[in-house]
């Protein structure tokens, strides 16, 4: 087949000036002459594109994943846990993007988690990142064509739901999509029949059984009182929300938000992927005007209260990939 070179289409290669390849993507064709396609011209990357960086992750693996996991800020820990593990620095992959955020190492690692076979992303993709949407959730996409039929999905976010404090999961059994009120989606462009309709259903995107599970395991691990189910919202960020915004995110049903997610769902369910999504809360989120510098979140925080919680995170994914593994076993 023709290799392609994709581009971002925004002048830069990763949000910081740096270019990788053309525009944020690798250059590599992965021995193939690269075509004339370009971002600019098409946000969507085409089936052989997606076709060709899943040939070239489970050829070099030799695995074909159940589970795909995409590991939140600071949560990357969730990938150390796989065994046997095949890793792939993002860079390497052809035509894949280049994570450029602290606490996303960007690589892919494949292996076995709990008896199953899973591909695991340390690193994702920001719309702030100067990435489109369809860019941004791609690797979702290639995730399919490795075989994948479970997407987890895990994110840091802000608590808007007062109940909520830090350090407590959030189980997402829905979202507000802000930036398609904008006008932005990761199924913009042509359709691509092999991946799923032009107009998919979003109901019930988060997959129940899967959510009534997660909440056994936790009461198993004795952590009940701190998980919660709610609403999520992505925002287009790399700016936290002012307190106006908060307000009316909250006046929505919304109780946490973040930065991401939400494209990478709806373009699983484009997939007819099983999805399951978490949000650790990572700060509170103010909704009352206040000169104290504490209400401001930072990314420090962020980070740290990843890096508390990580083991509880981690052992409530093993032990849901497990069941998984053995009601299919």
């Amino acid at each position: 087949m023709t290799g392609y070179k994709v581009a971002n289409g925004n002048g830069h290669s990763n949000g910081n000036g740096n270019t990788k390849g053309t525009n944020g993507t690798n250059g590599h064709s992965n021995g193939h002459k690269s075509a004339d396609y370009t971002a600019q011209e098409n946000p969507t990357y085409p089936y052989e594109v997606i076709e060709e960086i899943a040939d070239f992750i489970t050829k070099g693996s030799g695995m074909r994943p159940k589970i795909g996991i995409i590991c939140g800020s600071g949560l990357g820990s969730l990938a150390d846990m796989i065994q046997d593990p095949k890793i792939f620095e993002y860079e390497k992959i052809p035509n894949f993007p280049v994570s450029t955020v602290e606490g996303h190492a960007g690589r892919l690692v494949v292996g076995t988690l709990e008896g199953a076979t899973v591909m695991a992303m340390q690193g994702r993709f920001h719309f702030y990142e100067g990435y489109p949407l369809a860019k941004c959730s791609m690797p979702v996409r290639v995730m399919k064509l490795c075989g994948v039929e479970y997407l987890f999905a895990t994110n840091a976010a802000g608590g808007i739901n007062p109940r909520f404090a830090v350090g407590d999961i959030m189980l997402m059994h829905d979202h507000v999509n802000m930036l398609g009120f904008a006008g932005n989606s990761p199924l913009q462009g042509p359709n691509d029949p092999r991946f799923g309709p032009r107009f998919p259903a979003l109901v019930n995107s988060y997959n129940k059984d899967l959510i009534n599970k997660a909440i056994e395991i936790a009461k198993a691990m004795g952590i009940e009182s701190n998980i919660h189910v709610g609403v999520y919202s992505c925002l287009g960020g790399p700016n936290y929300e002012t307190i106006a915004e908060l307000k009316a995110l909250r006046m929505m049903g919304v109780d946490a938000v973040g930065m991401s997610t939400v494209h990478e769902v709806i373009t699983a369910r484009h997939c007819d992927m099983k999805v399951f999504a978490f949000s650790l809360i990572t700060n509170k989120c103010a909704t009352e005007y206040s000169d104290k510098k504490d209400d401001e979140a930072n990314h420090d925080e962020v980070m740290a209260v990843a890096k508390n919680r990580q083991k509880a995170c981690c052992e409530l994914v093993s032990r849901l990939i497990r069941e998984i593994h053995l009601a299919s076993a």
